[in-house]
C-alpha cells in the first residue's frame, strides 16, 4: 500500500494492485468563495495542488465519500474521465451519473462492492453534532481489504462518534486515515476531527498508524498541521501518526 495526499482530502492510492483517486477536488487555488458563516473570509482553496492536474486523471477508479464540493468539485467532475469506474455512498450515484458518469457504483450502509482483488465496505460517521450535524448530511467512511495489504479504515467527514469506534472494534484496521482539521462554523462544535479526536483514535486503536489529512486548505479549518504536531507531541503521539504535506508519500 502507498498513499499520497494530493490536497485536503484527495489521496492516490495504491492498493491491492489498483490505483484509486479518492475524495477528488482538483480547483485551481482561490477560485471558490469562502464557507460561509465561518468568520474567515479566504477564498478556496487556499493552496494550490502540488503538481500539474493531469498526473492525476487516470487512476483505475474513484471514490466519492460524499458530495460536499471540497470532496468533489466541478473541475474534478468536468477532467476526469467519463469511463471511469465511481464509487459512492448511497443517494450519491444519480447526481454523478447525471454529470455524464456510466459507470456509477453506490454502496449500501454497511454494505461492500468489489473492485479487482479490492473489498469495499461502507461505514457511518457524523459530520458534526446537532442541527449542524443534520445539515450537513449523511457522510461515509470505508474500509479497504486486498490479499497482502493491511486493513485500511478511511474514516471521511466525521468527528469521533460511536460509529467509528465500532468500525474500529469490529474490523481492527492497521491502518486509519482520518479527515482532521477541525472544521466548524462560528457556531456549533466542529464537523471534522480535531486534536482530541486523533488523539482518541490513537488510544481506540493503539496497534493502527494513523494518517491526518483535511488540513491547511479550506477556510474553516481551524486545526493546522502545526497545531496537530503540537498535541500529538504532548502526547506522546507523533511517532504514531503521520501527517503527511500536500504530495507527499506515505
Amino acid at each position: 500500500m502507498k498513499i499520497k495526499l494530493i490536497r485536503h482530502a484527495t489521496l492516490w492510492l495504491e492498493y491491492g494492485g489498483a490505483t484509486f483517486l479518492i475524495d477528488p477536488m482538483l480547483s485551481v487555488q482561490g477560485v471558490n468563495p469562502p464557507i460561509m458563516n465561518s468568520g474567515d473570509d479566504r477564498r478556496n482553496p487556499l493552496v494550490p495542488l502540488p503538481g500539474p492536474v493531469q498526473q492525476w486523471l487516470e487512476p483505475d477508479a474513484v471514490l466519492v465519500t460524499h458530495l460536499h464540493p471540497d470532496h468533489w468539485d466541478a473541475a474534478a467532475a468536468e477532467q476526469l474521465s467519463k469511463e471511469l469506474p465511481v464509487y459512492c455512498q448511497e443517494g450519491d450515484g444519480e447526481t454523478i451519473a447525471a454529470q455524464g458518469y456510466g459507470r456509477v457504483t453506490e454502496i449500501k450502509d454497511s454494505g461492500s462492492a468489489s473492485f479487482g482483488g479490492v473489498t469495499l465496505t461502507r461505514t457511518g460517521g457524523h459530520h458534526g453534532t446537532g442541527e449542524i450535524g443534520e445539515l450537513m448530511g449523511k457522510v461515509s467512511g470505508f474500509v479497504f481489504r486486498a490479499e497482502g495489504e493491511p486493513v485500511l479504515y478511511l474514516a471521511g467527514d466525521t468527528i469521533w462518534c460511536e460509529e467509528v469506534q465500532q468500525v474500529i472494534e469490529e474490523e481492527s484496521p492497521e491502518v486509519i486515515i482520518v479527515n482532521a482539521g477541525g472544521a466548524r462554523f462560528l457556531s456549533g462544535g466542529p464537523i471534522t476531527m480535531d486534536e482530541q479526536d486523533v488523539v482518541q483514535v490513537c488510544h481506540s486503536a493503539p496497534a493502527a498508524s494513523v494518517i491526518a489529512v483535511h488540513m491547511d486548505t479550506i477556510n474553516h479549518c481551524r486545526v493546522t498541521r502545526g497545531l496537530l504536531k503540537e498535541r500529538l507531541e504532548q502526547e506522546g503521539l507523533s511517532a504514531r501518526v503521520a501527517i503527511p504535506l500536500d504530495g507527499e508519500w506515505v
